[in-house]
């Protein structure tokens, strides 16, 4: 009669323990699948952010400008995150450092939205630079070989961004 009894326990004891797991588990993939946005730097809003491809006409002649931004991600550095590449229609993505390498960026960022805010420039790019970023963009040796002149482009030096 023990034994039947212990044996009755033990079985109530262990389909409790079986049905309070599979409820965390279905709270963990309800919480995992709602992804709430990320900021990383200053803490941002999206408020007045534009499109990247509207960034050459808001600059107009103008060599530097502070304003915000909205797009996808195209790239991100896969060494630290220390920089990504905001998509634009035009087909000259616009690459975003951050303001004193205080953060960086997740590395499977690609694909997502980002919101920046800080100064967009135009700047001309060095070889040397060039050549860094297709390394880490993690281009082949004939490509990165390839690249003998600097390039004049729109920078973004981001001082916050949302990832969403």
């Amino acid at each position: 009669m023990k034994k039947l009894f212990v044996l009755a326990l033990s079985l109530a004891i262990f389909s409790a323990c079986q049905n309070t797991e599979t409820k965390e588990t279905a709270k963990v993939e309800k919480t995992d699948s709602v992804k709430a946005p990320q900021f990383f730097g200053e803490k941002i809003t999206e408020d007045g952010a534009q499109p990247t491809d509207s960034l050459k006409s808001m600059m107009g002649e103008n060599k530097e400008l502070a304003c915000k931004l909205s797009g996808e991600i195209d790239a991100v550095c896969q060494k630290k995150g220390c920089w990504m590449e905001l998509k634009s229609a035009a087909g000259e993505n616009i690459r975003v450092t951050f303001k004193d390498y205080a953060f960086f960026m997740p590395k499977d960022a690609s694909g997502l939205t980002a919101v920046v805010d800080g100064i967009a420039k135009v700047e001309e790019t060095s070889v040397a630079d060039l050549q860094e970023y297709a390394k880490d963009d993690g281009q082949s040796k004939e490509e990165i070989a390839a690249i003998k002149e600097p390039k004049r482009e729109l920078v973004f030096e981001a001082k916050g961004v949302i990832l969403k």
